[in-house]
């Protein structure tokens, strides 16, 4: 697919610009309104796609759970192996649109590797996420970071008190759940370790709080959030922050997430995910 595409569908969902104006633009590079649906179809994620991988996995124990956090209840989804008394736990931050089908994969993903996984469903001051996805882009940009990173902090209480969880937790996140992760690791000392798969990053300036290691995954054609890459590294490097950093050449935006059939890579989702499932296992160990 013409690279310029791409292009124009991250910038309508992060800029965020109207479907009608993403749509207009689309046409023009696409030459004609016709190619249209086919382009949606291979470039928009399909959530069904996700929402049956693992679902019936009889090692696994999955539920939808609820916690309190600082901005009320906040609902979200648990994944366990069955077979482990205790096990590190880590809280599983969604993309800008939201806790979908694909989050609640990863969370299995990680409980087939060992671990509790809670997913948060940080829409959850607003009502939750809704069907819309574009709906919860929109939502998203309504959020208190600072009341959201909270909320993340509660995760994290609720997961350090849980019955089949060791106490020891850390993070992963995607997207704008990646930006978070960034957050999460500045003003949560007991955060054992933090994944940021494309996350946008955040004031250099803060990273001196950071006590977490941190393991940071970018994709080689992300120029928006790659922009900010070295003044990150050289103020974790300054701050004594130890942190990985891996570009993968070639790859878009949102590269773990399969359900997005045209920007999704599995050789980079696959050696992106080994890297992190290594990391977890030795820093929640």
């Amino acid at each position: 697919m013409d690279q310029r595409i791409i292009d124009l569908y991250d910038e309508y969902t992060h800029a965020p610009l109207p479907r009608r104006v993403f749509l207009e633009r689309l046409a023009a590079l696409a030459g004609s309104a016709a190619a249209i649906p086919a382009i949606l179809s291979a470039i928009e994620p399909n959530y069904a796609r996700a929402a049956v991988v693992g679902e019936n996995d009889t090692r696994l124990a999955a539920e939808k759970v609820s916690f309190q956090g600082a901005t009320g209840d906040v609902s979200g989804y648990l994944a366990r192996p069955k077979l482990i008394d205790k096990a590190p736990a880590v809280v599983v931050i969604h993309e800008n649109r939201g806790l979908n089908a694909y989050v609640e994969d990863v969370a299995r993903r990680l409980a087939t590797e060992g671990f509790v996984a809670l997913a948060p469903d940080l829409l959850s001051p607003l009502g939750g996420t809704p069907q819309d996805a574009d709906k919860a882009r929109d939502m998203i940009g309504q959020l208190d970071p600072d009341k959201t990173v909270n909320n993340l902090i509660a995760a994290m209480s609720y997961l350090m008190a849980y019955r089949y969880s060791s106490a020891k937790v850390g993070a992963v996140g995607f997207c704008w759940g990646g930006g978070m992760i960034n957050r999460l690791a500045i003003k949560a000392p007991d955060l054992k370790a933090g994944v940021a798969f494309y996350g946008p990053t955040p004031d250099p300036a803060l990273v001196g709080t950071v006590k977490s290691p941190l393991l940071l995954h970018y994709a080689g054609l992300d120029q928006r959030v790659n922009a900010g890459i070295p003044a990150y590294d050289e103020a974790l490097k300054n701050a004594g922050v130890e942190h990985q950093i891996y570009v993968y050449e070639g790859v878009n935006h949102a590269f773990h997430n399969d359900t997005s059939a045209e920007r999704y890579n599995k050789e980079a989702a696959d050696l992106a995910w080994k890297r992190t499932v290594e990391f977890l296992k030795a820093k929640l160990a």
